[in-house]
Formats: structure tokens, C-alpha cells, sequence
């Protein structure tokens, strides 16, 4: 029990303002666009057993309390010293803390009288850590040795002195090493001023009070955690989703949650998820409690529902995760992770579902569900070195939520992105010309409270041999589903050299080489709409359309609005077309999740059971064989589903004896519809 709960308050606020002046110092001597403007970037308190104590709340990325520090702090062992600073970011050997090559962790341990009392944190994305193309990452990208330069936890300092033999090798590996540099050099700036500041505070308090207050701050938010939690309807509640992973030939991967609520804890039971794949989806969670790419949601559930609560990593302890080994949410060791955040934001998007059957009335409708970071590289004219940017993180809106508008042309979970200046950009990258950068039309589902609108961005490359590259493009298949009567929001999509002859819609794009002239349009997707459309004031309809969120044919169509001349509301016009709305809907329910006409027909020719019944069978099976036997199953179950032939569940087995047997000649993916 805590004692001392002032003291807590005032301890906690401290830890709070070291960790904010931390992420300033990093952001404020930073070199390279993924931290200056798109803030890519954290810093965090951690205790000596690896649990955030306190994180940024107000600067760089917002999911960093469930980040698992512990292995990497076991992997260096007693060998501790004053003046060391470490560095890694291998995923595999701090088991699940970082989660790609491109974060690159630095962090110091904080002595007093010759014992470690915590460690001081921090993390860049770095803009390229070398690999098979420029920024380092593609989604097709299969193995963990193409993605760049492996670290493993160790020193980049020894008691003060740096280890320039690593250094060297480290930015020799990849294509932006001064810039790279640069930002280390901002992490180590954090750290000095993490390490200044809790040294004064460890003078005022004493280092016993500090290491009490630290265990105080946990178990505090840990408690506030467990009453949230425990006003949710005990039960189980269960709910699915897909990642499409089609841009690296794969089609749909299922993502399936059994969510337990009970003695004020969630258990998080995702057996039937799809296999690892031969691509850059998986996410190296090692099924650890609490991981912070699994239960971002569940996090900002917990803050909206307490705007007070203290952020550490006591609000996720309640949180219990069951993953299988091998599949795509928990992967074997040397699977590719740089495409991860697709993977992360269909597992929030699942939790949430299966919350909001138990509180409805507390989330949002479907958020654009794409974390998309749209890079570019080219050729120095005058050097001949590679020039590599990102040129905006390309995302879409969030859902409308049960008391107000989803946000437009961002999203919750991803909303410490920020966006690049077109004119810094330009400055930075010269031969890229930004031609149109703004809100989409009609993006946002319809409903008392409309989805977030996506954005729209068009850009022209003015150097040949140029490569574009992005990650975590989706749904471009799927939209996000409406909520409580509201409608699905709209799908993304790509055009190379729209309005020409040479158009082409491509899709998602894995690695796209262009040249001189080329123009590439993106639109995102509009977050799900929440609500009965027709409960929407007329007037803001109407000012919707004025303002270019919607059409004037959707305002009549969806909102039985009807806008005349000028932009003017006809309201006696508008309360017969709603008349007739209603009329033509009867005494039919409102849908409780509406996932669009393209997922519904899809549900009914791939019912869960049928998932359900592959991933039962595959999943004893070692790597390769569970991966070759998932595209060959559902590719010889999805021809015979679109041939019009009933697949049962129970028909799954002899379906793949045949396939083993060599008597069915399986393609190598299903169509995804």
C-alpha cells in the first residue's frame, strides 16, 4: 500500500517533467526529418527491472510504456559502469523491445553511491540503417539480414569513452551516416540531460525515496488500471480482422482474438492468428504481457477514461498476453519486422472490437487502420550519394466516435506523426515537387458523428533513378467498418502519373522505381462513421460540404441532406428525403459494426470456422511447412469456394492430404476475394 500519496504526486510530476525536458533536448538538437518534424523519437524512465516509470506524454512517440526493457538491460549482464551508454537494435536480443532494425535504442544507467538506482532512455527511427533498398525498409523484404545492420545490446561508451571502432562500422552500413550520427548524438543529449536531472533529484530526496517512489508510481497506475478495467461486463468476447498482404503476394492474413475480461485483468488469447510470413509483416512481440505494439488501444482506452490516470508501465501489468510461436504476431527468430506497424495497428483494431461489444458506448468506429511511411531516394546530381527522405507519414482518419467527429486526416493511435512541411521537404529533397497535399473528399463513413476524413498527396520526381518505398499501406481491400449504425469509411489507393495516358492505379506500393516526370497521387482511407447517419443536424451536413469533407450527392445519399444552389440547406427537401431513408429502412436494427458490402461477402464464403479449422491444422507444423501449406490451403479452398463448391470445416483435413500428397496443384496464393 502507498504510503506517502503527496509525496507519489509530487514524485511522479518530477518523474514526468525529466522525461519531457529529455524528449526536448532530443528533438531540439536532432538532424534528419524522421525526428525534427515527423517526431519518430522517445524517452523514458525505466526501473532496474525494465518497466517504463515514465514516458513523454507530450513529445515523440506516445506508446512507449509498454515497451519490455528488461532483456536488453539482463543481455549486459553486471558489467555496469558510471559513463557507459549502450546501444542495440536487435529485436531478437532484447526479445521483443525493439521491433525493427530502424529503431535504434540508446540508454545509461543512473548510480549513486556505486548501485544502479534506474536507467535514462531513448530511441530514434533512424532514416536508413542499410539493408537491400533505401530507408531500409520494404514489405517484401523476407529475411531480418535484409533489413539493415544488426546491433546487438553493448557499449557505445565505456565509462565515458567512446568506442569509435563500432561507430565507424555501424554508419559505414548505412546510406545517411552523418545524419545518423547526428541524431545518436541528440539520443546521448537526452540521456546527459535525463542523468543531470535525476542526480538532483536523487540529492534532494535520497536514492531510497527515488527507488520507493519508482516502485510507488507502478503499482499506483497498475491500481488504476485494474478499476477501470473492472467496470467492463466479465465475459469473453471475441472478434477478427485481416492484414492484407498482398503487396508481397500473400493475400489475407487473419488476425483472431478470444479477449477473457475477469478479476479486473484483460487475457488476450490470439491462437487462429495467421502463420509468420516470407515478408516484412511480422512483429516480434515474444507474447510478452503488456507488449506496447499489441495494447496501444487498450492504453488509450484507459486514458480516456481516466484523462488523469498516471502514464507508466503499471497500466499495462493487468494486461495478459497468449500468442503462439510462429505466427505473424509472434514470430521464430530471422523473420523480417521493418512492415511490423501493419501488423500492430490490425491488433489494436481487433482489441478494440471485441471491447466495444462490451462497452459500446466508450469507442470509436474504425480508425483508417494505415501507419503508411511514404519514403523517397535519389540520386545527388552532383555527388552521385543517395539522398533518402521521408516524404510524409501517410495516414488516414480516425472513426467517428460516440460523442464527437472522428479526426480528420489523422488517427489516434498514430497521432504523435507528424507532418513535413512541403517546403522543408523540397529544401531537403530538391528534386521531389509536392503538387497537392490536403483532405479527401468523401472519405469519412457517414453517421451522427462522421469518420475522420483521409488525406490526399501528390508529388513529382524531377531525378531519374529515383525509388519510392512504403510500408504499412492498408486497407486497400477492406474499409473501416462503421460503428452503431454509421457507415464504413473508404479504401486507400495509389495512381502512377494520374490524369495521363501512362495512368496505372498500383496499389500498394512495396519498392516503385521511377524517373524524371513521374507522378505519384496517394489517397487514404476515412476512419468508420458512428451513429445513424440521418440523426446528423442538417446544418452540419451542410457545413460539411461547404467545407469540402463531403459531397453534395453523399449529403442527399447517406444523410438525406439536400444542398441546393450555392452551397444553401433545403430543408423542407431534406425532410422528405430522410422521410423516405427511413421508409426504405424499415423496422431493420441499425448495425452494430457495418464492415462494408467487399468484408461481408467475404465473411460469407470464409465463415471463422473455416479459419479456424486451417489454423488447427497447420499450427503443430514446423516453420516452412506451416507457411507453404497456409498459401496452398487457402488457395485450393478459395478456387473451389469461387467455383461455387461448399468447403466445410470438417473438410479441411482431407483437403490438405490431398495437397501433401501431390494430388492437387495448389497456386501459390489465394485471391483475396
Amino acid at each position: 500500500m502507498i504510503a506517502d500519496k503527496i509525496g507519489l504526486e509530487i514524485m511522479s510530476n518530477r518523474f514526468q517533467a525529466i522525461v519531457d525536458e529529455m524528449a526536448q533536448a532530443l528533438f531540439r538538437t536532432a538532424h534528419t526529418v524522421f525526428i525534427k518534424e515527423t517526431q519518430d523519437y522517445g524517452a523514458a524512465l525505466v526501473s532496474t527491472s525494465g518497466e517504463v516509470f515514465a514516458a513523454s506524454r507530450r513529445y515523440g512517440v506516445l506508446m512507449m510504456i509498454g515497451k519490455p526493457m528488461d532483456d536488453a538491460i539482463r543481455a549486459m549482464g553486471e558489467d555496469v559502469r558510471e559513463g557507459d551508454i549502450f546501444i542495440t537494435n536487435d529485436p531478437e536480443a532484447t526479445r521483443g523491445m525493439a521491433t525493427h532494425l530502424s529503431d535504434v535504442y540508446l540508454w545509461a544507467p543512473i548510480f549513486h553511491a556505486g548501485k544502479v538506482v534506474c536507467y535514462v532512455w531513448s530511441f530514434v527511427h533512424m532514416t536508413d540503417v542499410g539493408g537491400r533498398v533505401s530507408g531500409s525498409i520494404a514489405p517484401s523484404s523476407y529475411e531480418l539480414v535484409q533489413e539493415g545492420i544488426r546491433v546487438p545490446p553493448q557499449k557505445l561508451f565505456r565509462e565515458g569513452v567512446l568506442d569509435e571502432t563500432f561507430l565507424k562500422m555501424f554508419l559505414a552500413n548505412t546510406r545517411t551516416g552523418e545524419q545518423n550520427w547526428g541524431d545518436m548524438k541528440a539520443c546521448i543529449a537526452a540521456l546527459t540531460t535525463g542523468q543531470r536531472r535525476l542526480a538532483e533529484l536523487i540529492s534532494r530526496f535520497d536514492a531510497s525515496t527515488v527507488s520507493r517512489s519508482i516502485d510507488d508510481v507502478l503499482s499506483y497506475a497498475e491500481a488504476q488500471a485494474r478499476r477501470i478495467i473492472s467496470t467492463v461486463p466479465e465475459g469473453v468476447y471475441r472478434f477478427e480482422d485481416f492484414i492484407e498482404g498482398d503487396m508481397a503476394g500473400l493475400g489475407l492474413l487473419r488476425v483472431a482474438l478470444k479477449l477473457t475480461v475477469t478479476n479486473g485483468e484483460f487475457h488476450m488469447d490470439f491462437t487462429g492468428t495467421a502463420p509468420e510470413v516470407r515478408a516484412a509483416l511480422n512483429l516480434p512481440s515474444f507474447s510478452k504481457d503488456g507488449h506496447w505494439m499489441l495494447v496501444t488501444g487498450v492504453v488509450n482506452w484507459l486514458c480516456t477514461r481516466d484523462p488523469n490516470i498516471a502514464y507508466n508501465a503499471g497500466l499495462v501489468r493487468p494486461l495478459k498476453i497468449s500468442i503462439p510461436k510462429g505466427t505473424i504476431i509472434n514470430p521464430e527468430s530471422g523473420a523480417a519486422y521493418g512492415a511490423r506497424y501493419s501488423t500492430s495497428h490490425k491488433v489494436c483494431d481487433v482489441i478494440i472490437g471485441a471491447l466495444a461489444q462490451a462497452v459500446p458506448d466508450q469507442l470509436p468506429a474504425t480508425d483508417s487502420g494505415q501507419g503508411g511511411i511514404l519514403m523517397v531516394a535519389t540520386p545527388d546530381p552532383k555527388t552521385s550519394e543517395t539522398r533518402v527522405s521521408v516524404v510524409q507519414p501517410v495516414v488516414g482518419g480516425s472513426g467517428g466516435r460516440p460523442m464527437a467527429d472522428g479526426v480528420d486526416g489523422t488517427m489516434v493511435i498514430l497521432n504523435f506523426l507528424k507532418n513535413v512541411p512541403t517546403e522543408l521537404l523540397e529544401r531537403e529533397m530538391p528534386d521531389i515537387l509536392i503538387r497537392r497535399y490536403g483532405l479527401r473528399e468523401d472519405s469519412g463513413g457517414a453517421g451522427k458523428y462522421r469518420g475522420g476524413t483521409g488525406s490526399v498527396i501528390e508529388f513529382e520526381t524531377h531525378a531519374p533513378f529515383s525509388t519510392v518505398t512504403a510500408r504499412n499501406l492498408e486497407r486497400y481491400i477492406f474499409p473501416p467498418a462503421g460503428r452503431q449504425g454509421g457507415e464504413p469509411g473508404t479504401t486507400g489507393y495509389t495512381l502512377l502519373n494520374p490524369g495521363t495516358e501512362a495512368e496505372q492505379d498500383i496499389g500498394k506500393i512495396d519498392i516503385l522505381h521511377v524517373g524524371i516526370g513521374d507522378i505519384i497521387r496517394m489517397g487514404t482511407q476515412g476512419g468508420g462513421g458512428y451513429g445513424d447517419p440521418l440523426e446528423r443536424p442538417a446544418k452540419q451536413v451542410q457545413s460539411d460540404v461547404l467545407d469540402g469533407y463531403v459531397s453534395v450527392e453523399t449529403a442527399a445519399r447517406s444523410y438525406g441532406v439536400v444542398i441546393g444552389a450555392e452551397g444553401a440547406l433545403d430543408e423542407v427537401a431534406t425532410e422528405a428525403r430522410r422521410a423516405e431513408l427511413r421508409a426504405e429502412r424499415g423496422d431493420a436494427p441499425l448495425k452494430p459494426i457495418d464492415f462494408g458490402p467487399a468484408r461481408e461477402a467475404y465473411n460469407q464464403l470464409w465463415p471463422s470456422a473455416l479459419h479456424d479449422a486451417i489454423s488447427e491444422i497447420l499450427a503443430p507444423l514446423p516453420r516452412v511447412q506451416r507457411q507453404t501449406g497456409h498459401q496452398a490451403l487457402y488457395a485450393e479452398i478459395g478456387q473451389r469456394l469461387e467455383a461455387g463448391t461448399k468447403v466445410a470445416p470438417e473438410d479441411v483435413p482431407a483437403i490438405y492430404a490431398e495437397l501433401r500428397a501431390g494430388k492437387l496443384n495448389a497456386r501459390r496464393m489465394a485471391r483475396p476475394l
